[in-house]
């Protein structure tokens, strides 16, 4: 299996989280209470999967050396 096979799956799996997730703040019963620690728990789980899948759509920083090879003089820019 590749690694885009794998990531899309990661993806669909969040995405599927993150829709029970919405659920589940929504039906979430009132009042809230500033130290409701269950509905805490739900919004900083909400941010975790929010911010995996941004982690997951953005361009991977793939640092290259400053040169090619050990031993050699040239560098690659």
């Amino acid at each position: 299996m590749s690694y885009e096979t794998h990531l899309a799956s990661a993806r669909t799996a969040l995405e599927a989280a993150r829709q029970e997730l919405a659920r589940e703040i929504a039906t979430y019963p009132t009042p809230i209470s500033g130290c409701d620690a269950q509905f805490t728990r739900l919004l900083s789980d909400r941010s975790r999967i929010a911010d995996t899948l941004a982690a997951l759509a953005s361009a991977p920083f793939v640092p290259t050396p400053r040169i090619m090879a050990p031993g050699q003089r040239v560098e690659s820019r």
